[in-house]
């Protein structure tokens, strides 16, 4: 097959830009930006919808991340070695789907009307916060529309025959530009823009994802003695006297 100059861009060398800039921008954050590695809470500017769009939006996003990572790293050959039909795979591929994806996409509704529509909620929402949303909704609903649409015309598309193998070979340095020439439209347009979420990804607020607070393992107790002259009706154990 041959190639264009803009078949190699698109499916051999952005990924790569993309990924590069994924791992690049999280080192530069960290390292210089620490006390903006955060989600920046508006917890304290409402909370009603924000208790009913969080867990649904972030129980939605886990399943949907647990599926790509099924989808697009396990080989087809791998799910059938152990029994799995094709079939089969295929239900419970879209089931699950269809499911996590209206659920990440509710809550993610019900975020953006509570941005849009509580007054200091919206005051804290930057430029960059709205470029995140347009880019992770929209990402979102390509690759859910293109999965709904293409069973509802009966006629869905194999990824795991173009799109998977060719997402695996960018990994191996071996990039297949001409599988993904095989694919849907929608299936393309669901790769770029998620390679464009990638990217953007270091600079936004979704770098809280690898945020694990491992050092509360380790850090020592905090130590809290009261100032009253009364301190209880036991003496205090040598070495926690009260300090004046």
């Amino acid at each position: 097959m041959n190639l264009s100059g803009l078949d190699i861009l698109l499916w051999a060398v952005v990924p790569y830009v993309a990924i590069a800039v994924f791992v690049v921008g999280h080192i530069w954050r960290y390292r210089y930006d620490k006390f903006g590695w955060t989600t920046r809470s508006s917890q304290l500017y409402e909370n009603r919808l924000l208790r009913l769009g969080s867990p649904l939006f972030h129980f939605g996003i886990l399943i949907v991340a647990v599926g790509h990572v099924a989808g697009l790293l396990i080989p087809k050959s791998w799910t059938q070695a152990v029994g799995l039909s094709e079939s089969a795979y295929h239900f419970l591929a879209v089931a699950l789907g269809v499911v996590a994806g209206f659920c990440t996409l509710t809550g993610a509704a019900i975020l953006v009307y509570r941005r849009r529509t509580v007054g200091p909620v919206f005051s804290a929402t930057t430029r960059n916060d709205k470029i995140m949303y347009v880019l992770l909704v929209g990402t979102i609903l390509l690759g859910l529309g293109t999965t709904v649409l293409g069973n509802l015309t009966a006629n869905p598309h194999d990824y795991r025959e173009t799109v998977s193998p060719w997402f695996r070979s960018i990994f191996y340095f071996q990039p297949q530009p001409e599988l993904m020439l095989q694919a849907t439209l929608g299936f393309q347009l669901h790769a770029l823009a998620a390679w464009a979420l990638f990217a953007f990804w270091p600079f936004s607020r979704l770098v809280h994802v690898f945020s694990m607070p491992l050092g509360y393992l380790t850090r020592p107790y905090i130590v809290y003695r009261s100032r009253e002259s009364r301190l209880g009706s036991r003496a205090p154990r040598r070495g926690w006297e009260r300090v004046p």
